[in-house]
């Protein structure tokens, strides 16, 4: 499949790419530094440009399947999540692309009881502008009009991939640690069988 891919060079979305590319896809991904993205293959094509630039999201989304954000929020910076997601939105309406898959956190939206209570604390102290952002940001995705998947994870660590990990939209599952990879193995799990459309399942 083909995929355009936002926040590959963020800790999930490059574990999004490594694994996209080992299961054969072809990925179109944005990135402000391409020199960052090392896993160059001939199925990797790296458009250079920001998340809020129209014209380079356009050409990442130009010819894609299926999109795939990852967005994140540096530290210290401004939060991109929602103000990214309107463009890249807007390039797949454009584009007439369909398919989003997007990574938001636990603790978002109708998931806040599924998070432990000093988790709750961060969400209203120093998380607070960017759990706004990725409110925004999931009330972006579900206005579209676009087949779209909001993916939930808990707290994530740079373990390696296990497969052990809960998912659904059970609200009994609560935020625990899950890899990076994990959440890239159920993001693509979900590409390929589509269970969850216009859903937000925990992965954790």
């Amino acid at each position: 499949m083909k995929l355009a891919l936002f926040g590959a060079t963020g800790g999930t979305g490059h574990q999004v790419l490594l694994q996209a590319l080992e299961q054969g896809h072809s990925v179109t991904a944005l990135a402000r530094d391409p020199d960052r993205l090392k896993a160059r293959q001939a199925a990797l094509t790296v458009v250079a440009g920001d998340v809020l630039d129209r014209e380079a999201v356009a050409r990442c989304v130009d010819g894609s399947e299926a999109v795939i954000c990852v967005l994140g929020t540096r530290r210290g910076a401004e939060p991109i999540e929602a103000r990214g997601t309107e463009v890249i939105l807007a390039a797949m309406q454009g584009a007439g692309v369909r398919r989003l898959i997007a990574v938001t956190s636990l603790g978002v939206g109708d998931s806040r009881d599924q998070v432990p209570f000093y988790f709750k604390l961060m969400m209203k102290t120093f998380l607070s502008k960017v759990m706004a952002a990725k409110e925004e940001q999931e009330q972006l995705i579900r206005a579209s009009g676009l087949d779209w998947t909001i993916v939930r994870p808990g707290g994530l660590t740079d373990a390696p991939k296990s497969r052990n990990y809960r998912h659904g939209v059970d609200g009994s599952i609560r935020a625990g640690r899950i890899a990076r990879a994990d959440v890239a193995d159920f993001v693509l799990s979900e590409l390929r069988e589509r269970q969850f459309v216009h859903q937000a399942p925990a992965v954790s």
